[in-house]
């Protein structure tokens, strides 16, 4: 079972933003960021399994693909354009 996040001050956050970031990167843990207890942010690591430009592939198992989605949508001689 996960633990819970640790909960920080927000005056305690913007005083040791740097430190309090790196500890998430190194723990993988999320931490709750509180004005007068009460919750404004969630600071949480970022899935570093995954890179932004890694996006082939992301929807394998999710989609069907039917028909031909190579050729063209609709014939030449329905363009004006490719007619003349």
């Amino acid at each position: 079972m996960k633990t819970p996040p640790t909960n920080i001050a927000i005056s305690d956050f913007k005083a040791t933003c740097l430190a309090v970031l790196e500890r998430v990167r190194a723990t993988g843990e999320s931490i709750v960021v509180t004005r007068h207890g009460k919750p404004v942010a969630r600071v949480t690591p970022v899935d570093s399994g995954r890179s932004e430009n890694d996006w082939m592939g992301s929807l394998r198992d999710r989609i069907q693909i039917t028909g031909d989605v190579v050729s063209p949508a609709s014939d030449a001689e329905d363009w004006e354009v490719l007619g003349k």
